[in-house]
């Protein structure tokens, strides 16, 4: 026996494998390099297919107006997902937010406490969201179901479904901070995305609160064992989504002037798109806000590129449905194989 160990003692053993420091960073950051690879891909092929039309800058400077209003959306919903839940109403949020807004500005003619009711309305929202959840117990798909039909239904009712011009803001220090230009050229709209990833990138990454989003998404029972507030955590992630849902329905409705009480309701596939197809699991406990920044520009150009290419707008939802669906597929069989 002795023999035997002394034997296996003195065999050599195998060099421990060191990786490249570019190996190891490109293992580290495979969600990100992955999502701008397919965005590439895609530019690529609307490159190659409509040249004119993705060869020009007026694309991009419709796409730095527009992705915005469906990106400061998508980037915080990546912490509720990441946190294993789902917030399906953030589309009726938008206008529910603009219309404490509404209510307000017409009984004061202040549009600066409006606007801090907006904000405040989207917040109240997006709580609400989160003690169904977490307090009553119901399954956040089934709550936030719910609570969008809810919030869509008290904003026709408050309002009588009618919408508001909102001509008066034009000029106004709210409407150049919002959706002004940069030195002429850089809309408002897309720094303001940047801000907001960056605070919640922040918040994901370098704070004991994005911790225990992982870690709370990862293993709810662990996390708690860990002496994590899982429900203050699940609570806060799906108040920031009602929060950002009311900022992006306010900057939406101030560059176009106008509040539509069914804005928001055509947001729904892309923001969805936007988080999946950024490597934010389903399951919970993966994903990347820069991910979600990258996919949403992605997404947004499809619409675009089909048309320019020569095809119906209708291909657009089944692309974006099938990017979700293939998204959720993959991370299935990925989770199948590591498990």
């Amino acid at each position: 026996m002795n023999s035997a160990i002394e034997a296996e003692a003195k065999r050599p053993q195998a060099p421990a494998v060191r990786r490249h420091p570019l190996a190891r960073w490109a293992r580290r950051y495979a969600l990100q390099i992955g999502t701008v690879g397919v965005a590439f891909v895609i530019w690529l092929v609307f490159v190659i297919a409509a040249p004119t039309t993705f060869l020009s800058f007026n694309i991009y400077n419709a796409l730095l107006v527009t992705t915005p209003y469906f990106a400061m959306v998508a980037i915080p919903l990546t912490l509720v997902i990441i946190a294993a839940e789902i917030d399906l109403s953030f589309g009726s949020i938008m206008a529910w937010g603009m219309t404490g807004f509404d209510v307000v500005y017409l009984n004061t003619q202040n549009f600066w406490l409006g606007f801090v009711a907006c904000l405040l309305f989207g917040l109240m929202a997006g709580l609400i969201n989160g003690l169904i959840v977490v307090k009553v117990g119901v399954p956040s798909l089934v709550a936030t179901i719910g609570t969008q039909f809810f919030w869509a239904g008290a904003v026709l009712v408050v309002t009588n479904a009618q919408g508001i011009g909102l001509t008066f803001l034009q000029g106004s220090i709210l409407h150049e901070g919002l959706v002004g230009r940069v030195g002429g050229a850089l809309p408002m709209q897309f720094i303001w995305m940047i801000i907001i990833a960056i605070i919640v990138w922040f918040l994901l990454n370098r704070t004991q609160f994005g911790a225990h989003v992982f870690l709370t998404g990862d293993n709810v029972d662990s996390a708690r064992l860990m002496g994590v507030n899982v429900d203050r955590v699940k609570i806060t992630c799906f108040a920031l989504v009602g929060l950002a849902a009311a900022f992006a329905g306010f900057v939406q409705s101030v560059d176009l002037l106008f509040f539509w009480p069914t804005m928001g309701q055509g947001n729904f596939l892309n923001t969805l798109a936007a988080v999946f197809l950024g490597g934010t699991s389903v399951f919970g406990g993966t994903g990347t806000i820069f991910g979600t920044f990258v996919a949403s520009f992605i997404i947004n150009a499809i619409n675009p590129g089909i048309v320019a290419a020569g095809l119906t707008q209708y291909y657009t939802q089944v692309i974006y449905g099938f990017i979700v669906v293939v998204s959720i597929a993959l991370q299935a069989l990925l989770r199948r194989r590591l498990s």
